[in-house]
């Protein structure tokens, strides 16, 4: 489905070769005949990506790509989008309202107030100040084993 934009009459071979390598790329081979209902949410998400990646995009742009997925799923979404980025050369815009998945995952970010851009720049930019004037909540940033969390108060 992701290269339906491109299919004139039928399905070429440079179609089938792109669809082949990110299914092999995204470890989904094993889904390639399943209806998607069939999937679970995680399962689905990872469609949904390889589905983008098709395209053969520059940019990326996610909303919420973790929303109502399980601890394990929502870790290898947001493994997936960093491997596929980098090995890709893709950037990727991640919307997300989970601060230590972005804080685990990103490397810039753009925190924003009223719809307008209230911070932006590397990890720094989560702080306990942003967060209260951001959220309205009490937080501290702290360290754990080299990962940045955020630990409400």
């Amino acid at each position: 489905m992701g290269r339906k934009p491109y299919i004139k009459w039928e399905v070429s071979k440079k179609d089938l070769n792109i669809t082949s390598n990110i299914l092999k790329l995204m470890n989904l081979e094993d889904y390639a005949l399943r209806y998607t209902k069939e999937l679970s949410g995680g399962e689905l998400q990872k469609v949904a990506i390889a589905r983008s990646l098709a395209q053969e995009p520059q940019i990326l742009l996610l909303d919420e790509p973790t929303n109502n997925l399980d601890l394990k799923n929502q870790m290898a979404i947001m493994k997936i989008i960093k491997n596929i980025s980098r090995s890709q050369n893709i950037s990727s815009i991640v919307v997300t309202h989970d601060l230590n998945l972005a804080l685990r995952f990103s490397d810039k970010f753009i925190m924003l107030k009223d719809g307008m851009i209230f911070s932006e720049g590397d990890n720094e930019v989560i702080n306990s100040k942003n967060i209260q004037e951001v959220y309205g909540v009490n937080a501290y940033v702290d360290n754990y084993n080299g990962i940045p969390i955020v630990v409400l108060v």
